[in-house]
């Protein structure tokens, strides 16, 4: 069994936002959290003020914490970020993938295929999300590799809030065609269609609420 601690706390309300079973603007209990996973209401605390510094999670005064309902401007500032970032990662991507490294991608996208196919909204959220953080994770380059995960558990309370009709198995295609393009070490192609790709995963989503 897995120790209970801080960093497991965090891992553990991290997933259940990512994976939208905690929804924007919830309120996080102390107590029912502390009874949930069977610790003190003081490493409670510590877990929801490392959760705040990742901005996942607000904390009120008084209140309590609640979870991070992000603005329209955020959202648009969010994806303009992911753009800059991952153009650069698809470039050094290219540069120093191996063969394993193309391989895994596929593995990758084929358990995203079986998630979309069987319907599975958990699993597929997370394998969609984790696909960027993969390719990061894959370089080596593990500071690369927690800021995806940090725009990715936003774009996940972003998606939950604005998103006006399910993508997941356009998503899954242009994965695909990305990593085509990746193992034909087509940097034009791959930039483009990643560029593409974070357009049309932002063009799903409903902003026009008032920032």
């Amino acid at each position: 069994m897995e120790p209970t601690t801080t960093s497991f706390i965090v891992e553990a309300i991290t997933r259940a936002i990512v994976e939208h079973r905690l929804a924007p603007g919830v309120k996080l209990g102390e107590q029912k959290l502390a009874d949930q996973f069977g610790v003190s209401r003081t490493l409670i605390r510590q877990a929801l003020f490392q959760l705040s510094q990742n901005r996942l999670i607000r904390m009120e005064p008084a209140r309590g914490a609640f979870v991070s309902a992000p603005s329209v401007a955020e959202a648009r500032q969010v994806f303009a970020v992911r753009r800059m970032l991952e153009a650069g990662m698809v470039r050094a991507f290219i540069q120093s993938a191996t063969d394993a490294h193309i391989e895994a991608l596929h593995d990758h996208i084929a358990q995203e295929k079986h998630a979309v196919q069987r319907g599975d909204v958990s699993s597929r959220t997370e394998l969609l999300g984790d696909f960027h953080v993969c390719m990061a994770q894959l370089m080596g380059n593990e500071v690369l590799a927690l800021l995806m995960m940090d725009l990715l558990s936003r774009c996940a309370l972003i998606t939950l809030m604005y998103q006006s009709s399910a993508a997941a198995a356009h998503s899954h295609e242009e994965h695909t065609a990305i990593v085509d393009a990746l193992q034909a070490r087509d940097e034009a192609l791959a930039l483009r269609l990643m560029d593409e790709h974070l357009q049309n995963v932002e063009a799903t989503l409903t902003l026009t609420a008032t920032p």
